[in-house]
């Protein structure tokens, strides 16, 4: 999104991250980061500190300092937030709050096409008090999907005067001119290949895709492919080691790539997670996709998965399926030809979000503070 927008118009914007491996992507002209220290997903589907030897509420405090002293200092006329309406814990209300007292901020909350299962999510969004904070806040809700795809407003997550704030922006697929030439294909940061197609498995950040990894380096590959596995910057260091000694001879493995466009550019075959952003470097590509989703705490991934499936843009395989013979069996086969995705799935969130951006800076104020809760 930062660079959709830093392309579309001069400005400054800053990305805050808990993730301090962000910094690693090449970040266009006017783009700069701020690093939080870092959370990671606990086995309930909550959240502890990555890194940092302290408890829950210190690390919020923490953060909820660091970014409120951040945006004050910044002044943004736009802030995205991801996903959560308060942050993490409510770790973002104090910004929040300072920055609609300020009166120079628009705020819109984006989300991913698919939350949870409905019932989790609908309580999920209740324990957020998400309506309140819209209410309070938020200028515009971004679904960074298609509703023909997955309907979130159909789940009836959101109440009335919430739902009348989304916008649709499409699924954030590739950039424009985001093609990669056939002479940058050939490594991308992962090295020298040989020659001819590979076969490629991605795991996102790799926090949960050890067992997927493990199979697919087990697994026989087509003999004129080559296997590379990417395990993600945050696999821990034992699993990492576990996929490298399960590896065949013709796969290698890579701990991250800063851009796997050149890998995916040769890819005849690509297996992968379900999460969001791995599926939208997927999509649209002419490339035999197969998706195995995270099977829980939360469902998010196997619900995408399902739909994306029966439209016919990905195959996908039920994580109780998963073995290295089942991935065997389907990098074997021959690929049955698929619709081309353009006309079964809006990819134009990047294209599109610039221009919805333009609109929101462009609407006159609201009182953000009337209905705002401490």
């Amino acid at each position: 999104i930062a660079h959709a927008i830093a392309e579309a118009r001069p400005c400054s914007i800053l990305l805050v991250s808990g993730a301090r491996q962000a910094t690693l992507f090449e970040a266009p002209p006017g783009v700069d980061y701020l690093t939080l220290p870092g959370l990671r997903k606990s086995e309930g589907g909550g959240y502890a500190p990555r890194s940092l030897s302290i408890s829950g509420q210190r690390m919020t405090s923490l953060r909820a300092q660091t970014i409120r002293s951040a945006l004050a200092a910044f002044e943004p006329h736009a802030l995205i937030v991801d996903k959560h309406p308060r942050g993490l814990g409510g770790e973002l209300e104090p910004a929040l709050e300072a920055l609609a007292q300020a009166g120079r901020t628009r705020f819109v909350l984006g989300l991913r096409d698919v939350l949870d299962e409905p019932r989790r999510a609908r309580s999920d969004w209740a324990a957020a008090r998400g309506d309140e904070a819209v209410r309070a806040f938020y200028d515009q809700i971004w679904v960074y999907g298609d509703p023909r795809v997955y309907d979130l407003l159909e789940e009836r997550v959101f109440a009335d005067d919430t739902a009348a704030k989304v916008r649709y922006t499409g699924y954030l697929g590739q950039r424009a001119g985001g093609a990669v030439a056939a002479s940058d294909a050939s490594s991308g940061g992962a090295g020298e290949l040989p020659e001819g197609p590979l076969a490629v498995a991605l795991a996102g950040g790799g926090e949960d895709g050890f067992e997927l990894l493990r199979a697919f380096g087990a697994a026989a590959l087509p003999d004129d492919h080559t296997g590379v596995i990417v395990t993600g910057p945050f696999m821990p260091a034992r699993e990492r080691r576990c996929v490298r000694a399960a590896a065949g001879p013709r796969v290698r493995v890579l701990d991250f790539v800063r851009e796997t466009a050149p890998l995916l550019h040769r890819a005849g075959k690509v297996v992968a997670m379900g999460g969001y952003n791995t599926v939208c470097e997927l999509l649209g590509r002419d490339t035999d996709v197969l998706i195995m989703p995270r099977a829980g705490p939360r469902f998010e991934q196997l619900i995408r998965a399902d739909r994306l499936g029966r439209r016919g843009l990905v195959d996908v395989l039920h994580p109780e399926a998963l073995r290295p013979e089942a991935l065997s069996d389907w990098l074997s086969r021959t690929a049955e030809p698929r619709p081309p995705a353009a006309g079964l799935v809006d990819l134009g969130g990047l294209t599109r979000g610039p221009a919805m951006l333009s609109r929101v800076l462009g609407e006159p104020p609201v009182d953000r503070l009337a209905g705002a809760t401490a």
